[in-house]
């Protein structure tokens, strides 16, 4: 049976788009494909539409690292609403309660937020794509449906005060993985005794990007067709794994990558087994990540299929 032929062009790359207000995740991932003219793309760690800024698109054979931009610790302002409740944690939901916000000073704040800092239990909001029996948790909200979710451990690494009036709080905060920004506001909101929701939010930074540019859609539009210019904005798709050792194959090394063998190397310094390493041929390209499945054996984990490989 032949392979289904994929429409558009092949363009490889991280694109760090700075999401809009107003417009999901998915929405602002067909924008990018399409003014790329790409034949595949994906994003990595949803924004809500109410939330914008950094969302790293990765074209082409980009998307094969995208999981590991997923799983890195991720930077956030967010402005949070105080004494009001609604049903999805943000004010695109529905005001289901009012209460008084109390008198609190702001060394008093700074101790209540230590309460949330470090490694902490979270439960993930009704309003999410987290999946209960197959069926997406918003989709159950939206019924009025609500079911028990297990509290699951993130870390809060940094979550500061960065201004605040008589009825809102802004913060920064720094966190891993799997963080939802709207219940840390809700439980804040519950330990200040006056309920809160998310007003504002914006993601500062991916942890591997975190002093790189963004690039808006309206950019973007400014020089479509022109995928010379389009493709200077993309960063290379080994950019994420900056701090992953390395190693450089032989051509025969190579070869053996690309048909899916293990092969022997030898490392400069010993590394864990299990251990991914970035793997480049002997003109420094970028070919993909492999595994070390034994002292001096590497596995083939992740490897990059370019149209002049």
């Amino acid at each position: 049976m032949s392979r289904r032929k994929k429409n558009g062009r092949q363009v490889n790359g991280v694109l760090l788009l700075n999401k809009p207000l107003g417009i999901t995740s998915n929405r602002a991932l067909q924008i990018v494909k399409r003014l790329y003219g790409a034949n595949k793309a994906g994003h990595t760690g949803s924004l809500d539409p109410l939330a914008t800024g950094m969302l790293p698109i990765c074209l082409g054979e980009a998307t094969k690292v995208s999981a590991y931009l997923l799983n890195a610790n991720k930077a956030y302002q967010v402005t949070m609403r105080l004494g009001q409740i609604t049903d999805s944690g943000d004010a695109d939901g529905n005001l289901i309660n009012e209460c008084e916000v109390p008198l609190i000073t702001n060394d008093e704040l700074d101790l209540l937020l230590t309460q949330f800092t470090g490694n902490i239990q979270q439960t993930p909001p009704m309003y999410s794509a987290l999946k209960h029996k197959g069926q997406p948790l918003y989709k159950l909200a939206r019924q009025g449906i609500s079911v028990d979710r297990p509290a699951r451990a993130v870390t809060i690494y940094k979550l500061e005060l960065l201004s605040r009036t008589a009825s809102s709080i802004t913060l920064e905060v720094v966190c891993s993985k799997g963080t939802y920004i709207r219940s840390l506001v809700e439980d804040i909101g519950t330990a200040l005794g006056c309920g809160a929701h998310v007003i504002e939010l914006h993601r500062m930074y991916v942890e591997a990007f975190q002093n790189e540019e963004m690039v808006t859609i309206p950019e973007l539009e400014q020089h479509e067709g022109c995928t010379q210019v389009l493709d200077t904005l993309l960063k290379p798709i080994d950019c994420a794994l900056e701090n992953w050792p390395a190693l450089h194959l032989s051509a025969p090394q190579v070869i053996g990558v690309r048909l899916g063998q293990e092969v022997s190397v030898a490392l400069d310094e010993p590394e864990k087994q299990g251990q991914l390493i970035k793997l480049y041929d002997e003109k420094k390209v970028f070919i993909g990540l492999g595994e070390l499945i034994e002292e001096g054996r590497l596995a083939p984990k992740r490897v990059m299929q370019y149209s002049n490989a």
